[in-house]
């Protein structure tokens, strides 16, 4: 299983316009083949700061989402609020507790 991490800062009167973008395509965007959990979360110092974690089979799932038209089209909206370049990284889940 692979573990996507992407870190996003916005313009912050683009925020809501973000939300309402994630919003509107979260459901889609898990029931893609191949994604099997998708979180969304905010930085408590820094509200313009956001963070979005999802599992994925494998690389290639992952790679099958990000050329699909779905993806083409929630980061043509969201790729023009950000105030910094977005990072991403994908990960090995290596211990998890509960």
């Amino acid at each position: 299983m692979l573990v996507r991490i992407v870190k996003m800062s916005f313009q912050p009167e683009k925020v809501d316009e973000f939300l309402s973008n994630f919003e509107a395509n979260k459901t889609k965007i898990r029931a893609f083949e191949g994604c099997h959990f998708l979180e969304l979360y905010r930085d408590q110092n820094n509200s313009n700061i956001f963070f979005t974690y999802s599992y994925w089979d494998s690389e290639d799932d992952l790679n099958n989402y990000r050329h699909s038209d779905l993806f083409k089209g929630v980061w043509a909206k969201t790729k023009c609020l950000f105030n910094a370049k977005p990072e991403a990284w994908s990960v090995d889940k290596l211990a998890s507790l509960k």
